[in-house]
């Protein structure tokens, strides 16, 4: 029964047919690859997984993506930036409750004040926490030289997500000008890996426009990148951005998330030992949605620890889950939510990606 699943899943190299044949999976067959995944999954990885405390900083962008509700032309959108004194609470909050890493994340800015404040904060965040705490970045493209500084300053994790590796797809999400520009993002990708971070990519999955096919093509992306983390979620379609047009032309939400934990689950067979986050919008769709990808792939999860009145405006996309908790309330919340997936968390590791090293290895 099942025996092309069974087989695919059971050898060590995979073509694009084979991955668009796990991703496109329905029923019982889907049910059964799951489950074959999940047990191999332990086997090579573990049971543990590894929580980033997130704090969203800031939702003013200089981009204009299509998809995304912080971006630059949404008037509608309300505009905050959390204060430095704020930030290094909140990492403290991750450092006192032995977290392990944190996440900064905010919309896109290469100025020089944001810059130098990124690395000034850097350099703090590392002071009040001892240097203990981990710290991945997600702060857009920018110059070498602003990435060697950040690295400098303490951050070792940079997360730069590709949204579609085809770049066709691409296009049609995102402005047609040079501020949007397919060949920036991937060379952006190069320079992180040449100054030292773990490197991080990821998609939306159910664009309008997208086919299992740029799903396989997604996932052999990562590898041919060498990429050594992958946060990547379903596609939620947001009513003040231009691509609402095409909602119609969706596939359901369910489907979406089905597909979703497909792409995680074949993205574990492929690369079996990088990092992959379980997203916060598998959630917004089904109520398990982030236990479900832990449970057949993702070993990273992110607790939400940006202060409260803030969460509801950084809204990347409607029915965002968890605005309204408070740090103490998700870090709770992910707790028993990882229990419930049969993991267990490493407290006070900062769970690096154990392709980072293979890969740093072989390149020196």
């Amino acid at each position: 029964m099942f025996e092309k699943t069974y087989k695919i899943v059971h050898q060590s190299t995979f073509s694009k047919e084979d991955l668009v044949h796990l991703i496109s999976l329905e029923g019982e067959e889907r049910d059964f690859f799951l489950k074959e995944t999940s047990n191999k999954y332990i086997q090579n990885l573990g049971n543990k997984v590894y929580f980033r405390g997130l704090v969203e900083f800031s939702n003013y962008c200089t981009k204009d993506c299509l998809y995304c509700g912080i971006r630059k032309s949404n008037t509608s959108s309300e505009r905050y930036d959390i204060d430095d004194a704020e930030i290094l609470k909140a990492a403290k909050f991750a450092y006192d409750n032995h977290y392990g890493s944190i996440v900064l994340q905010s919309g896109e800015r290469d100025d020089k004040r944001f810059i130098d404040r990124i690395t000034e904060l850097l350099k703090k965040i590392k002071e009040v926490t001892d240097g203990k705490l981990g710290i991945t970045i997600s702060l857009g493209e920018q110059t070498e030289d602003t990435y060697q500084k950040w690295f400098d300053a303490g951050a070792h994790r940079y997360l730069l997500r590709i949204e579609s590796s085809n770049k066709s797809l691409y296009q049609k999400i995102h402005p047609n000008d040079s501020h949007h520009d397919f060949e920036t993002r991937i060379n952006c990708l190069n320079l992180l890996q040449k100054t030292g971070y773990q490197t991080g990519t990821g998609v939306m999955i159910g664009l309008p426009f997208q086919t299992y096919e740029d799903l396989a093509d997604d996932l052999l992306f990562f590898k041919d990148m060498n990429i050594d983390m992958v946060g990547m979620g379903p596609f939620i379609e947001h009513t003040e951005t231009p691509l609402y047009q095409y909602k119609d032309q969706l596939w359901s939400l369910q489907r979406r998330f089905e597909v979703a934990i497909n792409m995680i689950a074949a993205l574990r067979l492929l690369l079996p030992n990088i990092n992959i986050a379980a997203a916060t919008a598998l959630q917004a769709i089904d109520p398990m949605g982030r236990e479900k990808a832990l449970k057949f792939g993702a070993n990273v999860i992110m607790p939400n620890i940006t202060p409260t009145i803030h969460r509801k405006d950084y809204t990347l996309y409607q029915n965002k889950p968890c605005t309204d908790e408070g740090a103490d309330d998700c870090s709770n919340c992910l707790s028993i939510r990882v229990e419930m997936a049969d993991r267990k968390i490493g407290y006070d590791e900062w769970g690096d990606s154990k392709h980072f090293f293979k890969r740093t290895a072989i390149e020196q």
